[in-house]
C-alpha cells in the first residue's frame, strides 16, 4: 500500500499542500499531469528524497515519513535510470543486495532471476555506456526489483524509448503489474500507457489529486 495525506513539500518559490492519494497492496496506479506541476516531487517525498513540510507518508502499513530513503524499502526508478556508470550490468543488479549483506550465493540468484526475466543475461559484463536505451531502463528496473520492495515507483521509465523498445518494456510492466507481487505508482504524460497498465488513474492538477479511474 502506498497512502499519502495532506502532503505538502515547499522548495523556493515551488510548493505543494493539501496532496493525498492512496493505492491499495497489489495495484498498479498511474500518475498524470502536466510538466512542472509536481509528479516527480511526490514521487521523491515517497521515496524520502525530498523533505516534506507536512503529512505523511505511509507504505506496506508502516509510517516511513521521517525515515531515511534506505529504510523505507522502496524500489525507485528515476526518469533517467541513473546507473552507476562504473559498474557493469551484474554489479548494478546485485547493489542493493550487496548493501544489506545478502550472501553472494543469493546475490548470484537473484541476478540471474531478474537477467532472465528481463533479457539482460547477454548483457551482464557490459556497463552502461555500451547499453541501449531500451537496455538501460531495463537494468533500472531490475536493480529497482532486486531487493524485493514492497513498494515500486516510476518516473516516466517509457519517455524517451523508441516505439519498439517502449512497447517491449511496456509489456514487461504488464507482466509485473499481473503478478501482484509489488504496489506500483508510476508517473507518466500518456493516456494510452496510463489506461493500458493503471488499475487506477490519478491526475495532478492545481496541486490537487483527483482520480479518473
Amino acid at each position: 500500500m502506498i497512502e499519502i495525506n495532506d502532503l505538502a513539500v515547499r522548495q523556493g518559490k515551488f510548493s505543494l499542500a493539501g496532496v493525498s492519494l492512496t493505492v491499495p497492496t497489489g495495484q498498479y496506479a498511474a500518475l498524470m499531469g502536466k510538466s512542472g506541476c509536481g509528479k516527480t516531487t511526490i514521487l521523491e517525498a515517497v521515496a524520502g528524497l525530498r523533505t516534506i513540510a507536512t503529512g505523511t507518508v505511509k507504505l506496506a502499513e508502516r509510517d516511513v515519513t521521517r525515515l531515511r530513503p534506505m529504510a523505507r524499502h522502496v524500489g525507485y526508478v528515476p526518469q533517467d535510470g541513473a546507473l552507476f556508470g562504473t559498474m557493469t550490468v551484474r554489479e548494478n543488479l546485485a547493489f542493493s543486495l550487496d548493501v544489506r549483506g545478502d550472501s553472494a550465493q543469493g546475490i548470484e540468484a537473484r541476478v540471474t532471476e531478474l537477467a532472465g526475466w528481463l533479457e539482460l543475461g547477454h548483457l551482464l559484463d557490459r556497463k552502461p555506456y555500451f547499453l541501449s536505451g531500451g537496455e538501460k531502463q531495463r537494468v533500472a528496473l531490475g536493480r529497482a526489483l532486486a531487493s524485493r520492495p514492497p513498494v515500486l515507483l516510476l518516473d516516466e521509465p517509457l519517455s524517451s524509448l523508441d516505439d519498439d523498445t517502449r512497447a517491449h518494456l511496456l509489456e514487461l510492466l504488464c507482466r509485473l503489474r499481473e503478478g501482484r507481487l509489488v504496489t506500483v505508482l508510476h508517473i507518466t504524460h500518456s493516456r494510452a500507457e496510463a489506461d493500458r497498465l493503471g488499475d487506477l488513474v490519478f491526475h495532478l492538477e492545481d496541486g490537487a489529486i483527483r482520480r479518473t479511474r
